[in-house]
């Protein structure tokens, strides 16, 4: 499913009424109806008592009329809160606000802070509220009345549904804009939008419905919107079968380039997860000291020794690597390598001499932050698998402006680099060059914990060395990934996931997109 951001939504909405010919007001109307519809079978005790429906001036206040129109004519005790004055509302939400109070609906006035206890009766009746204050067009901080409107009505117990997206949210980015009302579910219209999805938005919008409101499919894809959402049954079938007659040569053999003394742990979970997914052979190469921890663990897998310099890679270590990859199908480096001088040396001289395609995390990721440009002399595609401080020190943005607007973040750095961007966190951000990008809907908060980006490397790795291509390995790696950890909660609790829960779990994942 496509998502749109506010312009791109405003856009789609403009086409549906000037090519399409739909007249705005029906949309409002539909999308009102469908509203008052949902709240109707969701909240059928809430219904039965008062509900109070806030109103601002624009459109998203004409949809909270026509809702409080169309629970009224259901038998509904409504109360419309408006929080300007009905002579500065225009167009067709005036018409829909004249429509309810034709019918006997009561309006409440609210014009200025001095009037806020005049609602206070209203919000503690309220067995529901409808946030139909300021939608998907809001793009400065929440401020003086609304902001008052917002703190009362938060302040009160009742469960809100809030009309395409809650008062306060960026539409575009999920930001909280000085202050926002948390929805107990929220219907959207035509398309979620970026602001219901990712954090701190996701939180604010609870269960998300999205209703069509007529908008043709044909304007859909004529906008041709560059961000998706993405689950596991967009995966369905795309897993190699393998032949009857298939041996470990034909399912890839991935080099693995990770671990240091004392972080052993993550080569050996990259490895596990790169079989698991389905790689027929797997070599870790690691510096000599560190090797014999993780080739104790790996029973399927090959190890290498590589020149070491006080538990890390030794400058020398980088021909060994070279040579290493004569008939590998990947490369995957990173987990547990350290961040001594020279393993950054040894990581760019790699990355610029290598012919493999390759997968770079964690510790390769920070040997490229001096010079991330250097990727541009990788002669295969690359995939970047940063969170958001390894993101931050790359792109020399700090963490909380890499979060406050992550798909922005991921898109610039794969367009500038040319390379696949998975920006982890939750709701994990998959960019290609292009532009198009992806939103992941799996996974869950059991799931943060130490190893699960070792886990993650290793996945995208055994896809990658079985022929997927690069974006389908990268994006069903990540899908794959929290599906698991979603199977797992679902079946012992919201107690903490570990990374090697999900590995052992990787084959029950994989049923859900094998043919």
């Amino acid at each position: 499913m496509h998502v749109a951001n506010a312009s791109q939504m405003r856009a789609l909405d403009r086409a549906a009424i000037e090519e399409a010919g739909i007249a705005g007001i029906d949309l409002m109307e539909h999308a009102g109806r469908e509203t008052a519809d949902y709240i109707l079978r969701t909240f059928p005790d809430a219904a039965s008592g008062q509900v109070t429906v806030l109103c601002g001036r624009g459109n998203n206040g004409g949809d909270g009329f026509v809702i409080a129109r169309r629970l009224h004519q259901a038998g509904v005790r409504v109360c419309a809160v408006l929080a300007t004055a009905c002579e500065r509302v225009l167009g067709d939400a005036r018409i829909n606000l004249e429509a309810f109070r034709s019918l006997g609906g009561r309006i409440v006035e609210v014009v200025s802070e001095q009037g806020l206890p005049r609602i206070g009766s209203d919000l503690a009746r309220a067995s529901l509220i409808v946030d139909a204050l300021l939608g998907t067009g809001l793009s400065n901080e929440v401020t003086g009345l609304y902001a008052s409107v917002i703190e009362a009505a938060a302040a009160h117990t009742a469960p809100v549904v809030a009309v395409d997206i809650a008062s306060g949210i960026d539409a575009s980015t999920g930001r909280v804009l000085g202050c926002a009302l948390r929805a107990h579910s929220t219907c959207t219209f035509g398309l979620p939008k970026y602001g219901h999805l990712l954090y701190p938005g996701a939180a604010y919008t609870g269960a998300l419905k999205v209703i069509d409101i007529g908008i043709p499919q044909y304007l859909v894809e004529q906008a041709r919107l560059p961000g998706s959402l993405q689950a596991m049954a967009d995966f369905a079938g795309l897993l190699p079968e393998r032949a009857p007659d298939a041996h470990k040569g034909d399912c890839g053999h991935v080099l693995l380039l990770a671990g240091s003394v004392g972080k052993t742990g993550a080569a050996v979970l990259s490895a596990r997860a790169a079989m698991r997914c389905g790689a027929g052979l797997v070599t870790v190469a690691a510096p000599e000291k560190a090797l014999a921890p993780i080739a104790a663990q790996l029973l399927e897998a090959m190890s290498e020794p590589l020149e070491d310099c006080n538990g890390c890679l030794a400058p020398e270590a980088l021909q060994q690597i070279l040579n290493l990859s004569a008939g590998k199908n990947v490369l995957a480096l990173g987990p547990g390598l350290g961040t001594t001088k020279a393993v950054a040396e040894t990581v760019r001289s790699l990355i610029a001499h290598t012919a493999l395609p390759m997968v770079i995390d964690a510790d390769a990721l920070n040997a490229l932050a001096r010079d991330p440009r250097i990727i541009s002399q990788a002669e295969q595609p690359v995939i970047l698998t940063p969170h958001p401080g390894e993101m931050a020190r790359l792109t020399g943005l700090s963490s909380a402006e890499i979060q406050a607007d992550r798909i922005r973040s991921a898109s610039v750095l794969a367009a500038d680099l040319e390379v696949i961007v998975v920006l982890k966190g939750a709701r994990t951000v998959i960019a290609a060059p292009d532009g198009r990008h992806w939103i992941n809907m799996t996974g869950n908060p059991a799931m943060a914990g130490a190893g699960m980006g070792d886990a993650l490397t290793g996945m995208i790795a055994g896809l990658l060395a079985q022929g997927i291509d690069t974006l389908t390995a990268a994006r069903l790696a990540v899908c794959l990934h929290g599906r698991i950890g979603d199977l797992i909660v679902e079946d012992r609790g919201r107690a903490p996931v570990l990374a090697s829960d999900i590995i052992e779990r990787i084959p029950s994942g994989l049923r859900e997109c094998m043919a």
